[in-house]
C-alpha cells in the first residue's frame, strides 16, 4: 500500500484509510460508529414542504425547531416531529436563512446571512432583539453614502450565535466578515476578534460556534479546516482537525460534554480536546447517507438531527 508524507501536519496517512488533518492515528482511524434514522420522522402538513434545511435546534421540551430556505423558513415540531406550526410567515426578513438557536431561556434566534441579520424571538416568539442591519437600498444615495464603512456591530453574512453564562452573546460572521463579534446581553457591542488569514485567532468563513459549560468557545473555521477554541474574551486556547471540514457543531449538555461536528458526508463525535471519538456516515442523498451538514443538534450524547442542505432534509439519528 503506498504512503507519503503531510508536510503540513508531519505524519504519514496511509492511501484510502485518512485524510490530512485527522486528529488521531492516522493508520486506524476514528472508529466507526453505527446509528440507524427515524424513517420519516417530520410529519408536514399536505402540500408543505421544505427547501434547503439548513439549521435545526432544540427548546427544553424537546421542541424541534427547522430552519429551510423554503416559503415556510421556520418550523415547530414535537418531540415525535408532528408539526405545529410555521413561524414568522410572510414576514420580510427571511432573505438568506442560515441558521438557529434556542438559548437557555428557550428563546429562538435566527441567523439571515443576506439580511446580515441576528433575530431573538422569545418564548411567545416575539421579536425580543435585533443584531445588525438590514441594507437600505433607498437611502444609499443620501445619507447612507455618507457612512459607507459599516459600523463594527454591523455584519458581512452573519453565520451563527451562542452565548456565555453572564447572557454574553457571541455571533460568528462570516462569509464577507471573519471574525467573532461579542455582545452583552443588552445587545451592545463588547469587542470583536479575527480577520481573514490562516494563524490563530484568523478565520476563513466561521461558519459555526458553541460554548461549552465552562465558557470556552469553539469555532468551525470551515475554510481552514479547523476548530479553533477561545476563552470569552477572545484569547486564543487552542486549534484541532478532525479529517474534514467543520460546518455546524453542537455539544451536549450535562458534566461530560462531548461535540458532534458536521461535515461533507461524515458527522463526528469529539471529545472537547480535540480527540476524534468516532465518525458516522458517508456521502450520499438518501436517509443514512450525509451530503452537507449544515446544522446540528445534539440533545444528549446519543441522539442527534442533521439538517441536510442538499438533500433538503432533516433526518433524526440515534446511536447504537
Amino acid at each position: 500500500m503506498m504512503t507519503w508524507k503531510c508536510a503540513a501536519i508531519g505524519i504519514l496517512f496511509a492511501s484510502g484509510l485518512a485524510t490530512p488533518g485527522l486528529a488521531q492515528d492516522a493508520k486506524a482511524g476514528p472508529p466507526q460508529l453505527s446509528f440507524h434514522v427515524a424513517e420519516n420522522f417530520l410529519k408536514l402538513p399536505d402540500n408543505v414542504y421544505m427547501a434547503e434545511v439548513v439549521g435545526v435546534a432544540l427548546n427544553s421540551q424537546g421542541h424541534i425547531f427547522v430552519v429551510n430556505r423554503g416559503p415556510r423558513p421556520i418550523m415547530e415540531f414535537d418531540k415525535d416531529g408532528a408539526f405545529i406550526r410555521a413561524i414568522a410567515d410572510g414576514f420580510p426578513l427571511f432573505e438568506g436563512p442560515h441558521q438557529l438557536r434556542v438559548d437557555a431561556n428557550d428563546d429562538l434566534w435566527y441567523i439571515d446571512a443576506a439580511a446580515n441579520l441576528v433575530v431573538e424571538f422569545d418564548k411567545q416568539r416575539r421579536i425580543a432583539m435585533v443584531l445588525g442591519r438590514r441594507d437600505e437600498p433607498w437611502t444609499w444615495k443620501t445619507h447612507v453614502i455618507e457612512h459607507a464603512i459599516p459600523m463594527p456591530s454591523s455584519f458581512y453574512q452573519p453565520t451563527d450565535v451562542t452565548w456565555g453564562a453572564d447572557g454574553s452573546i457571541f455571533v460568528s460572521d462570516g462569509y464577507g466578515n471573519s471574525r467573532i463579534v461579542k455582545f452583552d446581553q443588552n445587545g451592545n457591542l463588547v469587542k470583536h476578534w479575527g480577520e481573514r488569514g490562516t494563524g490563530p485567532g484568523d478565520f476563513n468563513t466561521p461558519h459555526s460556534i458553541v460554548s461549552d459549560a465552562q465558557g470556552n468557545l469553539y469555532v468551525a473555521d470551515r475554510a481552514n479546516g479547523r476548530i479553533q477554541v477561545f476563552d470569552g474574551d477572545g484569547t486564543f486556547k487552542q486549534e484541532f482537525r478532525i479529517g474534514g471540514p467543520p460546518w455546524s457543531i453542537c455539544i451536549t449538555p450535562g458534566p461530560n460534554q462531548v461535540m458532534f461536528v458536521g461535515s461533507v458526508g461524515h458527522i463526528y463525535k469529539v471529545a472537547l480536546d480535540g480527540k476524534v471519538l468516532g465518525v458516522m456516515g458517508k456521502f450520499g442523498r438518501v436517509p443514512g447517507m450525509f451530503d452537507w451538514v449544515h446544522g446540528i443538534a445534539c440533545p444528549d450524547e446519543h441522539t442527534v438531527y442533521a439538517a441536510e442542505e442538499l438533500s433538503w432534509r432533516l433526518d433524526k439519528l440515534t446511536l447504537d
